[in-house]
């Protein structure tokens, strides 16, 4: 039997207190993906917005250093492909800065 507190006192939850519950629950599980990719899209943003200075054209990085931060910015926008699952999005290792 699942249990509430009412003002300090143990009552019994109803079966539709408890149905209600279950749906609760289930709407979150439901949604753990989706918070999940939002969290690393975020992180993949924010990484992307720290990087915009290394591709202006008055950038003070030399040709081979532009293209190293072209591909790291390149991956990082690759990052969500492929991942459909939460057990993907934590899985996913972000790559280096160069």
């Amino acid at each position: 039997m699942e249990h509430k507190l009412v003002d300090g006192i143990k009552v019994v939850l109803s079966d539709a207190e408890i149905a209600q519950r279950k749906a609760e629950e289930d709407a979150w599980k439901a949604g753990a993906f989706d918070r999940a990719i939002a969290g690393l899209r975020q992180k993949r943003n924010s990484l992307l917005a720290s990087s915009d200075w290394t591709v202006l054209s008055d950038s003070p990085l030399s040709q081979e250093e532009k293209t190293a931060w072209l591909e790291y910015r390149q991956d990082l926008r690759d990052i969500t492909e492929g991942v459909t699952t939460e057990a993907k999005v934590k899985a996913v290792v972000f790559p280096e800065k160069p």
